[in-house]
């Protein structure tokens, strides 16, 4: 009977000892050569040389950040988009593909050391405990901000957190000290900037991205516009860099009937997945205008190519980024994860929309410079694309591929605006700064406009007003003269449509700067029969 039970028990013994003798050898092995450990798979060569670092190196190192560097010297020898993204930046990127992140709903300027509230989010967490535009933080919790030298990015890590969680703001608000306990909540991170008729019949809407959040924001502003009396469509999709491929292949599909390829993908270890209408679309039939530039890329590419190929719509601005490479993301053992290129994207044609990147990263990241020098911005004749190859559409219209999209009418780089000492001033925020005070000094005039069309319409920034933008540009060594008539164009301009965006956030920007922006007139001189 003994006997019986020690054969019964002695397999699962000897797995002990196994499984004993495995770890025992893995915890010996930091102090024996590095000759390998019975049962464990041998080394690669960049993790025995990261190991033998770590344990022999005359200094200390860290061997995470030099493993990032190996592994992005890796990919750097693959393409320009397989990348890699230490867990900070994962969880950045993750957050804005998903439109939204836990916080209390404020935008902000740091201005002489002084952080200033210039937005509040309606309903938000800091709009429910009572924040105004105006109010100055002092401490959030028990970190003191003002005179500090504090960076925005150090207070966008103060002010977000969990949700659910309590941040505890002291604020200063007409010279008296406020205490504030907000509750953090969801934030969101809204790929629609604007959405409005533009005329009596011809709707326009702005999307910056393709997050999780894009088409229910684009199927919400159809039926609103559609509801107001939209026969045409204006959709700018310039500087958006793509995203989610879905979203754009959602969006594409409420433009295009039937069971129309909107786009395919394949690579060498991904076999070819078609992207094809399922459903009725909402605007299948109205006309419809595309407004791209060398800013417009990757799932952007993608949509404005289908609605090219089929005929659909007439795409206005200049070619396109030329990005039509597909990448997964996967998550790291440590946090942070790989973005690996495994296919690329292919219009309904057949075109490739992937620029070359054989001569290398840094003439791949100079490509739009070389645009500029080229002249192709300000000419359709110097646009040179990366294959002859033709493809031809249903009407005759000839397409190339390679290098992103081409578009069907040439809109040139507006240089009329570019002014130094204004770029200066924008780029410095020197303008936005004194916008904002601006709008604080005189807020009861500007809360008498119903709208960003009333505004457009009755607004002028008058000589006081030009003046005192001038003296305070000088704080920062920038010299306006008003005296030259087209400088204070620009000034005028500026002021207006940054005042806009004060009261009406990216909506009312819009709304304003579409009245001088030349591609927008440009879309709509085509609207009209």
């Amino acid at each position: 009977m003994r006997k019986k039970k020690l054969q019964i028990w002695l397999p699962v013994i000897l797995s002990i000892c196994m499984v004993a003798g495995m770890f025992i050898g893995y915890r010996i092995k930091g102090n024996m050569p590095d000759r390998g450990v019975f049962f464990m798979e041998k080394q690669k060569p960049v993790q025995e040389v990261l190991d033998l670092i770590n344990r022999k190196y005359v200094d200390k190192e860290n061997v995470d950040s030099l493993g990032d560097i190996a592994i992005q010297s890796l990919l750097s020898t693959l393409d320009p988009h397989s990348i890699y993204l230490p867990a900070k930046e994962l969880k950045e990127v993750n957050e804005d593909l998903e439109g939204v992140f836990f916080g209390i709903g404020v935008e902000f300027n740091i201005m002489d050391d002084t952080t200033n509230v210039l937005s509040v989010l309606p309903k938000g967490p800091a709009d429910k405990a009572g924040i105004q535009v105006g109010d100055k933080f002092i401490k959030v919790g028990d970190s003191l901000i003002a005179g500090t030298h504090i960076t925005a990015e150090t207070l966008k890590k103060l002010l977000r957190g969990s949700g659910g969680s309590n941040a505890v703001i002291t604020l200063l608000r007409d010279g008296k000290q406020i205490n504030a306990t907000l509750t953090r909540g969801p934030i969101p991170l809204y790929s629609l900037d604007a959405a409005y008729m533009i005329t009596d019949t011809v709707g326009y809407i702005r999307l910056n991205k393709f997050a999780e959040t894009t088409y229910r924001e684009f199927m919400q502003a159809m039926d609103k516009l559609q509801k107001k009396g939209m026969k045409s469509l204006i959709l700018d999709l310039r500087d958006n860099g793509g995203g989610i491929l879905t979203e754009a292949t959602n969006i594409a599909d409420e433009f295009l009937s039937d069971n129309k390829l909107i786009t395919y993908t394949e690579g060498a270890h991904s076999p070819k997945k078609e992207y094809r209408c399922d459903k009725e679309g909402v605007f299948e039939t109205g006309k419809l205008i595309v407004l791209a530039n060398e800013g417009t890329a990757s799932a952007s590419e993608v949509l404005i190519g289908a609605l090219q190929d089929w005929d659909r719509a007439t795409i206005i601005g200049r070619r396109s980024f030329g990005k039509g490479l597909v990448q997964e993301q996967y998550q790291l053992n440590d946090g942070s994860g790989l973005r690996l290129t495994v296919a690329r994207y292919y219009t309904p044609l057949g075109r490739s929309i992937q620029k070359s990147y054989s001569n290398g990263n840094e003439a791949y990241n100079n490509d739009l410079m070389n645009r500029f020098r080229s002249g192709e911005m300000n000419s359709a004749d110097s646009i040179k694309h990366t294959n002859e190859k033709k493809f031809t559409t249903k009407s005759g219209k000839v397409l190339y591929d390679g290098g992103g999209i081409t578009p069907d009418v040439f809109v040139p780089y507006d240089t009329t605006a570019y002014n130094k000492e204004l770029m200066r001033a924008l780029m410095s925020g020197t303008i936005s700064q004194f916008v904002y005070l601006n709008y604080l000094h005189n807020e009861k005039e500007f809360k008498s406009f119903t709208s960003p069309g009333d505004f457009d319409q009755k607004y002028v920034a008058d000589a006081v007003t030009l003046n005192d933008l001038k003296m305070y540009a000088q704080k920062d060594s920038i010299r306006f003269n008003l005296n030259n008539p087209s400088e204070k164009s620009l000034l005028s301009k500026q002021i207006k449509v940054l005042t806009a965006r004060q009261i009406w956030n990216t909506e009312g920007y819009y709304e304003v700067n579409n009245t001088y922006d030349k591609t927008v007139k440009k879309a709509l001189q085509l609207m009209t029969p």
